[in-house]
């Protein structure tokens, strides 16, 4: 009979678990892995030295790019550092819709983590679930920013503009009759926070549909349960955080521990695990899709009982509206510089994260006074988590490899930058 070999192979990026962008040198004994070692770079895009290439508002689009799965949540953070910089605050009408946005991107990613991590593991239900509702908080993002993906919408001084009246129907075709045209645009016929509203109301059902199909299939426990395993002291000092440290039993979580915008107005819970492996970080993120609606439902009551401004009134920062630049000469000043050579920032140096779906994102922005940033460098959640790879898979066998992936959620933007 033939002895177990001791072999090296290449895992990814080929790999369909390896999503085209990571590459693992695994050293295995026959199918149980001694070593793994990650390979990066192949999608590296010199985001932080593009970004000190250019004024300060002309970055925010290459934020979206980083983790190109929670777009808002990357704008946040650097936007919330040049506010530190210049001293503002956004009204508190913008805070709301920050808020209700970053947790609408929470509800995105979580969704795309769950269809991938259950595709990867072989349960391909989940993949077309997920996407049926991502596709209903894409059209919200659409709704503010004119795109479904890098939306560009948080400004340093507020958002955009204000949420709108009435949302995007859809068409008659000939692939649509009209009957299913009506039902499709049932949900339309008011404004984005009725849209968002009637979207929150249905998303707790469909999460039961989720966990009814995986929490207690014994398929999914079988590769999930004592796979991964990472205690509470290890995960902290391996730089863990977000659901991957929450796993591990450790309850921190930015939005309560060091609250930004009107987190600490708002009510809801920070989910853990106990035994810190790949199932107990699926159940925090189930958990944590329910919280997240919770949160957008506040949102959406105070939104609609509080009208007002969603952008600082200061033309230095913030362009004039286009209605305004057309008729007065010094508007038209303003939004010419603004456009050109962007605002000069205090020098100064600053360090504001936020509670990303994967874990704190942070960005650290050395200003000298000039119109671009002295310095930037990003602070991705993802890249601890994907150092730890090797800890996590040792002794397990090559399939596990593609569960620990799955739980890890890294996206590989903000790893490679």
């Amino acid at each position: 009979m033939a002895e177990f070999q001791q072999f090296t192979i290449n895992f990814g990026p080929q790999h369909p678990a390896a999503h085209g962008v990571l590459r693992l040198v695994l050293e295995m004994d026959g199918e149980v892995i001694q070593k793994a070692d990650p390979h990066i770079g192949l999608l590296h895009r010199g985001t932080e030295k593009l970004a000190e290439t250019k004024p300060y508002n002309q970055s925010i689009g290459y934020m979206d790019r980083l983790d190109y799965v929670s777009m808002m949540c990357n704008e946040h953070g650097y936007v919330l550092a040049i506010e530190k910089l210049l001293g503002i605050r956004p009204p508190v009408r913008a805070q709301y819709i920050r808020v209700m946005f970053d947790e609408i991107t929470r509800i995105l990613n979580h969704l795309l983590w769950l269809g991938c991590h259950g595709l990867d593991i072989g349960a391909m239900t989940m993949f077309l679930y997920c996407f049926r509702e991502r596709e209903d908080l894409m059209d919200c993002y659409e709704a503010v920013s004119g795109t479904r993906m890098h939306a560009t919408y948080y400004r340093p001084g507020g958002v955009y503009r204000d949420l709108p009246d009435s949302m995007p129907k859809y068409q008659e075709s000939r692939w649509r009759s009209g009957q299913e045209l009506k039902r499709q645009n049932e949900a339309r016929a008011g404004s984005l926070l009725d849209f968002i509203e009637a979207f929150t109301a249905q998303f707790p059902g469909r999460v039961d549909d989720y966990e009814a199909l995986l929490t207690d299939n014994r398929i999914w426990k079988q590769r999930t349960v004592n796979i991964g395993v990472v205690t509470p002291e290890r995960a902290m000092q391996l730089g863990f955080t977000g659901p991957m440290l929450r796993g591990s039993g450790v309850a921190w979580d930015l939005r309560k521990k060091q609250p930004y915008e009107v987190y600490a107005d708002l009510d809801f819970d920070i989910p853990v695990g106990v035994n810190g492996d790949c199932y107990d970080r699926y159940l925090v993120r189930m958990e944590e899709l329910r919280q997240s609606n919770h949160i957008i439902q506040q949102c959406v009551r105070w939104l609609r009982a509080n009208p007002g401004p969603v952008m600082i009134d200061d033309h230095k920062v913030v362009p004039p509206t286009r209605e305004v630049m057309k008729r007065d000469m010094e508007s038209l000043i303003h939004h010419f510089k603004l456009f050109t050579e962007g605002y000069t920032v205090p020098p100064g140096e600053v360090y504001a994260a936020v509670e990303h779906p994967k874990g704190e994102f942070g960005v650290y922005l050395v200003a000298d006074g000039a119109n671009k940033p002295y310095r930037l460098k990003v602070r991705a959640p993802g890249f601890a988590h994907l150092a730890a790879m090797d800890e996590m898979v040792r002794g397990h066998m090559l399939a596990d490899v593609v569960a620990v992936i799955g739980t890890q959620d890294v996206v590989f933007g903000e790893i490679d930058r």
